[in-house]
């Protein structure tokens, strides 16, 4: 039987307060250090690669880490959240994103259907609308192909799949697969659809519109602002967008749409990148083949999450050394580092995905707990990162742990011989680098060149980015925080903390204001 407890009151999680923490500066150096990188690493699916050296581990954490999963029931947890069980404590529902890219467990019925084949079917009817706007059999009102895609939607209808198409845009290109280009609109700031429109041929795009319940402020905002500009162009709005909706939202039968592709309650925003809300517009830019390969990178990925052995299980592994950095060594943030280009919005998605889900102050009951829980996350792509925030991480007075991720050959296979060695050769030299000099650091008299070390890193490695790869990269760090919820036992999949703003918002508009509100709404001349 599942029991859901306070971290605080597991007997190994006191136990590991008792651990002497790691000092990494001894561990990392020399042969040492050598044999650590080629022991302390973690097979992922698509050949990719979870290395934990540089944490602040060792056999006796990593044998505590172990009995805390097992106390915490961490796979039994995931067992029943992909049973089907109700997980999703603070809305009552299900949690099934899983389940838009394989069958982890039983069938689940809900609202009368069978949950897998209704995402599979979603899937096969975005599939066909997609091959037949390619082959030209669905087109604008001249008969023209459209060309480009433009995402409408905000929170997770953006920060997912805008992450993801960059992450595939070069690939799709190098490897012929790149059908449309896509763009997005989410700010309910009037520059941002301005423009994006003003860059965008209106006559040949197909507008993809992304709202739950089909009443998201924002978005139907923005859904105006185009209609207007394709209205003003002299074009008919209803032939040129789709909705991405639930059943049962005004979108999902109206004339005012090409088509409309379903999603429902169990599927937060956040975790919906693997289902009709990337899949209409990853479908459209690159064609279904390459999202079903995604889909199978974060299935295969899915798989390993439930292994019970933890040195078997990437996920759950850096679930509980995040766990055991963030409760008991101290450590407040942790930084996301992708040393690739095509993965620049990255660490903003799993900013929305940890944050969202896992920044409670209580815990899955609604009663407090006394211990923190999500890190603040943040990050920019590597070399960049190097010349910005660096700094802070190497010398500045709080440790943040780093989450590196390495490729060991770009996308385009394009590249030049400088000074000896390539472009892609010179990335991976500085993210192997960083890793070392934020563990070892560096002794100098001159305290203001002296580096301390000691600074925790794990970095996921693999061949190259590819559409398996980032499903699997994906899945990462989707369970990963899955578990950390887990531990921390807060309720993961709800978000009643972008709530309160909104209704405040909405008063502001109705002018239903006093005291501060009113005189911020004055000051904003609203």
């Amino acid at each position: 039987m599942v029991t859901w407890n306070n971290l605080d009151t597991l007997a190994s999680f006191k136990e590991l307060s008792n651990i002497k923490p790691v000092c990494l500066t001894d561990v990392m150096s020399g042969e040492k250090g050598a044999d650590r990188v080629k022991n302390y690493s973690v097979p992922m699916a698509c050949g990719l690669a979870f290395n934990y050296a540089s944490k602040q581990v060792d056999e006796d954490v990593l044998a505590t880490l172990s009995k805390l999963a097992d106390e915490a029931q961490l796979s039994e947890k995931f067992e029943t959240l992909y049973n089907g069980e109700v997980v999703n404590t603070g809305e009552k529902r299900l949690v099934l994103h899983h389940m838009t890219r394989g069958q982890l467990g039983n069938p689940v019925e809900a609202d009368g259907v069978d949950k897998r084949t209704f995402y599979k079917t979603q899937q096969e009817r975005i599939a066909e609308f997609a091959n037949k706007v390619h082959n030209g059999e669905i087109t604008n009102a001249a008969g023209e192909k459209f060309t480009t895609v433009v995402q409408i939607g905000i929170g997770g209808s953006d920060l997912g799949p805008r992450a993801m198409y960059l992450s595939l845009e070069n690939w799709a290109k190098k490897n012929n697969t790149f059908k449309m280009e896509a763009k997005f609109i989410s700010n309910v700031d009037p520059d941002d659809a301005a423009a994006v429109l003003a860059s965008t041929d209106v006559a040949h795009s197909v507008f993809v519109l992304v709202s739950k319940s089909g009443t998201t402020l924002e978005t139907l905002t923005n859904e105006s602002f185009v209609k207007d500009a394709l209205k003003k162009a002299g074009l008919d709005p209803s032939k040129h967008m789709v909705a991405v909706t639930s059943e049962t939202s005004p979108l999902a039968k109206s004339a005012d749409y090409l088509d409309a592709f379903f999603m429902d309650d169990y599927i937060g925003g956040r975790f919906s990148s693997t289902s009709s809300v990337g899949g209409a517009v990853l479908s459209l830019a690159f064609g279904p083949e390459v999202f079903a390969q995604f889909l199978e990178g974060a299935a295969e990925e899915d798989k390993l999450s439930k292994n019970k052995n933890l040195l078997e299980n990437p996920e759950m592994l850096d679930a509980l050394i995040g766990v055991y950095e963030r409760n008991i060594l101290g450590y407040p943030c942790t930084a996301v580092l992708p040393y690739s280009q095509a993965l620049s919005r990255f660490p903003a998605h799993l900013q929305q995905l940890d944050m969202e889900s896992n920044g409670k102050s209580v815990n899955r009951f609604g009663e407090p707990v006394d211990y923190p829980t999500g890190p603040v996350i943040f990050g920019e792509p590597g070399t960049n990162g190097q010349h910005s925030f660096y700094q802070l991480l190497h010398q500045g007075t709080d440790i943040v742990p780093l989450q590196f991720i390495g490729f060991r050959n770009n996308q385009l296979e394009t590249d030049v011989v400088i000074q000896d060695s390539t472009s892609q050769q010179k990335l991976c030299a500085n993210v192997a680098a960083q890793i070392v000099a934020f563990a070892c650091g560096k002794s100098d008299d001159n305290l203001n060149k002296n580096f301390k070390g000691g600074r925790p890193s794990s970095i996921i490695i693999g061949d190259k980015l590819t559409p398996k790869t980032l499903g699997a990269l994906l899945s990462h760090f989707e369970n990963k925080i899955m578990f950390q919820g887990f531990l921390w036992n807060v309720n993961s999949f709800d978000q009643e903390g972008v709530q309160l703003g909104k209704v405040l918002a909405k008063r502001v508009l109705a002018h239903d204001t006093d005291g501060a509100l009113k005189v911020y709404s004055d000051l904003l001349n609203i």
